[in-house]
């Protein structure tokens, strides 16, 4: 960088630090208030000040903006176009300055915390175990609330604030959404032991012979070809949550029948225990009810499928030290499992 460009670029820099001490932030807030009330005096109000202050603030305001902001009408103060492009990131400036703020550092062993999850029952009974070993020890009073995630809405309750985190399969997802992976999920098959199908080499056709037992916990939609399901921006993988049902090769078309649609993991074993029905299964929660149960896995006769185990949050989220904490602590807890 030339000697010109490096104080050329010094005094844009003085100019900019200059022209943002002049900036008095009260101004914005009063410039919100008049945006949501529609009235000076409704403003004045809100803000516990007088109409005279508002009115004050309101000239400061037109002046260092160039434009009236709000003009009156018959129905109140009304917006102008430059003061309806300003709101949104007036509003957004604001309440980040009010994060960072009020924002403190999170202590997990002194945190007294809930934190709300959206999650499936067969999800929850991998991951939960191992989370509360080691909450237990470095967090004694965080509280978690698990909430079920059989609706592809839980993205709006996100946005709503009724939970703090999703933990799922998704595609798209909304760009106020952040993500995360973790952990990668593949599919298994699962059958009662003694199954005819345990003995002898499991093919298509083979077990295509069979009804199957399918966990559906986003609703069945027969338009979803390519694993997903797709409603309001959010995409939603679904390829674990009920079983597929089709092949097709070069040769031959399967077509398998769906005998049981349940909206929970835990339904399947008893199930598959006192009939010949076939379920398919995220292969970490088939390993746990091998271990747990009286099913047993198959060897699949195609290769299976993949899919990335992933935690959701709202953007604003980022800066809750809590819940960032909370994602790592999650991340660690899958570590102690695989």
């Amino acid at each position: 960088m030339s000697f010109d460009s490096k104080k050329s670029k010094e005094a844009a820099q003085s100019a900019k630090v200059s022209q943002l001490r002049r900036i008095d932030l009260n101004l914005f807030l009063i410039f919100e208030a008049i945006l949501q009330q529609g009235s000076v005096t409704k403003a004045a109000q809100a803000l516990s000040i007088t109409p005279s202050a508002v009115s004050h603030a309101l000239s400061r305001l037109r002046q260092m903006i160039g434009d009236e902001l709000f003009v009156p009408s018959g129905s109140g103060m009304q917006p102008t176009r430059r003061a309806r492009e300003l709101a949104l990131d007036i509003q957004k400036g604001l309440q980040n300055f009010h994060l960072a703020l009020m924002a403190k550092p999170f202590v997990p062993a002194e945190a007294d915390r809930s934190f709300r999850i959206a999650a499936s029952d067969g999800i929850t009974a991998l991951v939960l175990p191992a989370l509360l070993q080691r909450l237990v020890k470095s967090a004694p009073n965080v509280d978690l609330r698990v909430f079920p995630s059989n609706r592809i809405d839980v993205v709006r309750q996100l946005e709503a604030d009724h939970v703090d985190l999703i933990i799922g399969w998704f595609g798209r997802l909304p760009d106020s959404m952040c993500r995360r992976t973790l952990y990668q999920e593949q599919e298994a098959i699962v059958v009662r032991a003694g199954h005819p199908l345990t003995h002898g080499k499991v093919t298509k056709e083979r077990l295509f012979e069979f009804p199957h037992a399918v966990v559906d916990l986003t609703g069945t939609e027969e338009n979803e070809r390519d694993g997903f399901m797709s409603e309001h921006g959010v995409e939603r993988r679904v390829w674990f949550e009920r079983a597929l049902l089709e092949f097709q090769d070069e040769e031959v078309h399967f077509v398998g029948r769906a005998a049981v649609c349940v909206s929970h993991f835990a339904a399947v074993a008893p199930l598959l225990e006192v009939t010949d029905m076939v379920a398919k299964l995220p292969h970490r929660l088939a390993l746990w009810l091998t271990a747990h149960t009286q099913v047993v896995l198959l060897d699949l006769p195609y290769s299976p499928m993949t899919a990335d185990v992933e935690m959701v949050w709202h953007q604003r989220a980022n800066r809750d030290t809590g819940l960032q904490w909370l994602t790592q602590e999650l991340v660690s807890s899958v570590g102690d499992f695989t």
